[in-house]
């Protein structure tokens, strides 16, 4: 479900027949233009989208009779759309508004062209109902790169976050990070509103990184490309030395690299979350310096 007052205020929306309910009773991710469906055909209509009318669907209600405009509207009106936007701030007949606030489907008026219109609300929607989770951490923008750092409560995600801020990146969120899925392999994460901006550090409290650093320390949102797991140094545990283990997590099924740093006194974390960024992207590049080392050694060896 979808509230009206987002829905409104994300795109931009004139108000044409008021809704009864708070909430769009939306439950996909598509969209629909109902010109088929006002030329009569009815045997497929995808009616629990929304309904988006154009410049084309408009000019043919018009071409229609008064009587057979009334019949073909009442006909699509009677399927319980959850809402019709007209795009391009045509005009609404009588017949339409009258049919809608028979059935009580809110109707709505855009500025926008429809292709325009059309993008914008089907990336809203898709980001409204998008699977959803809340992982305890703190998600930062590191290089460019979306960084979530991991770890048992008081281990340093927070301070670790905040030195980073100190360097010039932008925090996104702290201790909660709400994770939506907005694409197959694609996962963004923000804040709680009532936390967004705010960070708790042991000791002083609650402080608000965007008061204290400026607009452009924070981020709203940020795409997830790299999992940092914080856990204490383990002198009887073998850590990766050279990176040629890859290894990876599974956040709604989207996997996701994960890296886990060992934390004890004297590692600068700040410094090595930088490097694990810079790293990444290099990867996504296509090169692994691990992997230039192994090569190394294999033409040295074949050489001898």
């Amino acid at each position: 479900m979808i509230p009206v007052a987002a829905f409104q205020q994300a795109l931009e929306l004139e108000t044409v027949v008021a809704p009864t309910d708070d909430e769009l009773a939306i439950d996909t991710g598509d969209i629909n233009r109902p010109g088929l469906q006002f030329a009569g055909f009815f045997e497929y209509f995808p009616h629990d989208c929304a309904q988006v009318l154009g410049k084309v669907e408009m000019t043919y209600l018009q071409s229609l009779s008064p009587a057979l405009r009334r019949e073909r509207l009442d006909r699509f009106f009677s399927y319980r759309v959850p809402v019709v936007v007209i795009c391009r701030n045509l005009h609404c007949p009588d017949e339409l508004v009258e049919a809608a606030v028979a059935a009580g489907t809110p109707v709505f008026r855009s500025r926008l062209v429809t292709t325009r219109f059309f993008s914008l609300a089907l990336g809203f929607i898709n980001a409204c109902l998008a699977p959803q989770v809340t992982r305890h951490g703190v998600l930062i923008d590191v290089f460019g790169t979306g960084v979530l750092i991991t770890g048992d409560s008081g281990i340093g995600k927070s301070e670790s976050a905040l030195e980073l801020v100190k360097r010039g990146h932008r925090l996104c969120a702290d201790d909660a990070v709400e994770i939506r899925q907005v694409a197959e392999n694609r996962l963004v994460g923000t804040a709680p509103a009532m936390v967004r901006h705010l960070m708790e550090i042991r000791g002083i409290g609650i402080i608000d990184i965007k008061s204290m650093y400026g607009i452009g320390a924070v981020v709203e949102s940020k795409t997830i490309d790299l999992v940092i797991h914080l856990e204490l140094w383990d002198a009887a545990k073998e850590y990766d030395r050279l990176g040629l283990t890859e290894e990876s997590t599974s956040i709604l099924g989207v996997k996701l690299p994960k890296i886990t740093l060992p934390v004890r006194p004297g590692r600068n974390l700040a410094i090595i979350i930088e490097v694990a960024a810079r790293n990444q992207r290099l990867k996504s590049t296509g090169y692994n310096a691990a992997r230039e080392l192994e090569a190394r050694v294999l033409h040295n060896a074949e050489s001898e």
